[in-house]
Order: C-alpha cells, then structure tokens, then sequence
C-alpha cells in the first residue's frame, strides 16, 4: 500500500487586484505549507478504479478528478480528511495535488498524462501551488507560482470558528466593502507581498508579522459574528489573527513551538471547532 500526505496552506498575505472579462480574479498571495495534513492510502485493484472518501466532499471530489485527469486505473484509494472542509486551507486542491505528485512519481502505476501542469491548472487554481512543496509567491489567477525555497521553523495556531464562508459570498463582501468592486492600486513596488518574500527568504519573523494580510479578512469578520468572535479569541491569546484564503479559518504565526503551544492553550475553546497546532511544511527537496 503507499500513502500520500496533503499539507493544508496559509495565506500569509492576500491582495485580489480584480476582477477578469472570465469572472476569475487577479491575486497576488504568498503561500505557506502546514503540517495539517490530509491521508491518501492506495492499493493496487485489478478490478478497477474506488475511491472511498469522506461523505460531506461528494462523488466529484478533486482527488477522483485528479486521478481521472492523471489516467489512473485499478487502484482502491481512500481519502481520510483531516484539513477542516471550506476553511480556506486549501485542503481539496492539496489532496488533487498529492494524487499528481504521486501518478508523476510512478506510485500509482501505469497513468495516462502528459501535461501535468496544465492538469493542475484545470483542477484548481490552488494546486499548482501544492506542487511545489514549499511556500511560494502565487499571482495571476494561481497559474504563476514562484517556489521561495527552504522555509524557517515557525509555527502557526489555526482555529475554525462555528461558520462557513463560500467564495462566492466572500467576494461578494469584498466588492460590497469596495464601494461597488473599486480596487486599489497595488503597484508591485509597493505590494505587501512582495515584502513578505523578502521578510520570509531572510527569516525576520518581526517584519513578516507587519506585513500579514488578507483583503477578506475585514469584510468577513465584520459579516459572520462566529468568526468575529474566534478572531477576537486568536487576537487574546496569540496576539494576532488572519483569516486563511476567504475563510473561515484564523492563524496566528509564531517562532516555536513552544509559544505556539502556550498560545493555543490561552484560545476560549468556546469560540470555535477546532484548534490546531502544527509548524510550517515543506517537501525535503527544500530542506
């Protein structure tokens, strides 16, 4: 039997810059691997191809639809999800990549595909991100990814408040919040992005603190009270709070374990579903 591990993500910044003629919107993020990770088991099934996953993800989950886009055959795979589902941790894009990974490696035997990052791109605009295996700078509509190397050992406190947030509404929020969808200018000599990978390459965890961000972050905590209030938990015990993605989970960035652990231990556990713990991950190419 082989495994493949899914890591969750963070945004440790977020700009969205607009909006396309297509109705996909520009980004400029920085993304970091977690080591909240997803389990993917597969076996060798002469008589074709089962997939057993979780029932809340559905029959057109992305790992059945990376498998099909990779030409798997005769595998039994089972999904088993530990990334909370609609947080903004990119759990499905990370398990759509894990299958890529592994069909590229050869674990899943003979496979039909011969362009692999135009897959990744079709299944998501996350997961080409996923195959990098480090953190990286993400623009575009995710398709231009910069891998940024070998990551420090920080660590982060995610919590998931009693909400969920669809994409859909959090743009909604956002062009609500923007006066009608104006955008701000984001000149790339000027974006917190950028300043974030310079921050995050040289390991200055106080200059990365200053330039977290997420542009949902504001329009969604002002709109879902549960999320406000495990915002308002994070912030007590950690001494700051982000949403991931377009939510509905929080960070908060820590330099070890140690703090990281404290932290979490002070969050109201009345205010949310879960707490999480877990350091930055990264493949050991970069290691």
């Amino acid at each position: 039997m082989g495994v493949a591990l899914a890591p969750a993500k963070i945004n440790l910044t977020l700009e969205v810059l607009g909006r396309r003629d297509d109705g996909y919107h520009t980004l400029r993020s920085v993304m970091v691997p977690i080591g909240l990770v997803d389990r993917i088991e597969f076996e060798r099934n002469e008589a074709g191809l089962v997939v057993e996953a979780p029932d809340e993800i559905g029959v057109e989950n992305l790992v059945s639809r990376a498998l099909a886009a990779a030409g798997a055959t005769g595998l039994n795979v089972r999904l088993t999800k530990n990334i909370p589902i609609g947080g903004g941790l990119g759990g499905g894009s990370s398990d759509a990549a894990a299958i890529l990974r592994a069909a590229m490696s050869g674990k899943l035997g003979a496979v039909a595909c011969d362009d692999w990052l135009r897959a990744a791109r079709d299944l998501g605009s996350d997961v080409p991100f996923f195959l990098t295996g480090t953190a990286a700078l993400v623009e575009g509509t995710g398709e231009r990814v910069t891998p940024l190397g070998a990551l420090p050992a920080w660590w982060v406190v995610v919590v998931r408040p009693r909400a969920a947030v669809s994409t859909a509404e959090a743009y909604r929020l956002l062009d609500e919040a923007r006066a009608g969808g104006a955008v701000p200018s984001r000149p790339r000599n000027e974006s917190a992005s950028l300043r974030a990978v310079d921050a995050l390459q040289r390991k200055d965890f106080a200059a990365l603190q200053r330039d977290l961000t997420n542009d949902f972050h504001i329009p969604i905590v002002h709109a879902f009270g549960e999320i406000a209030r495990a915002d308002a938990a994070l912030r007590s015990a950690a001494g700051s709070a982000l949403l991931s993605g377009s939510g509905s989970c929080l960070f908060a960035l820590l330099q070890d374990e140690t703090a990281a652990r404290a932290a979490a231990a002070r969050v109201d556990r009345a205010s949310c579903d879960g707490i999480f713990v877990v350091p930055f991950e990264q493949g050991d190419a970069w290691k």
